[in-house]
């Protein structure tokens, strides 16, 4: 087992809380300027999309400056898709490190969302890939996320408190 795991387990469920706790700054400081956040989509032959330049995506932020925008949107009530927000419960399972770079680790972990709003509770399960930076003091920053959402039917709007 990787030194890290303990540590990487812990991060990501502090990821996980501050998400369904609606912790905003707290959850956006866990990622780093620079990070590229990607939901790709499936396409009609039932492969991922691998370009989130040039083909299409569910999700596509190259920096945080995108995710800070959506943050800021929810906050201020100017997402009607987020109105009423959603009370989420996110678990994560099957964290693996299956790489670590000395100043970096790849880690692949699965994610089940419970979402519930308008007196229906909806289900978003898949598998995350993020690149973990280590930071001063132990800790780590998000400086990649791409997540393979597995649901074959979304029936709204999905956004980054799902996921």
């Amino acid at each position: 087992m990787n030194q890290h795991y303990n540590a990487v387990c812990a991060f990501l469920y502090r990821e996980a809380r501050f998400l369904d706790d609606r912790e905003w700054e707290s959850w956006l400081a866990l990622y780093a300027p620079d990070a590229e956040y990607w939901m790709p989509a499936w396409d009609d032959d039932d492969q991922l999309t691998n370009d989130p330049h040039g083909q299409i995506s569910l999700i596509y932020y190259p920096n945080r400056n995108g995710l800070e925008d959506r943050v800021f949107r929810i906050k201020t009530e100017r997402s009607s898709a987020s109105m009423p927000e959603p009370r989420t419960n996110h678990m994560i399972t099957n964290v693996e490190v299956l790489a670590d770079n000395g100043d970096s680790l790849e880690v692949r972990y699965n994610l089940h969302t419970l979402s519930h709003r308008y007196k229906a509770t909806d289900h978003f399960f898949g598998s995350i890939f993020v690149t973990l930076k280590l930071v001063e003091g132990g800790d780590f920053q998000i400086i990649r996320k791409k997540i393979i959402l597995k649901n074959d039917y979304i029936r709204q709007v999905i956004d980054v408190y799902h996921i």
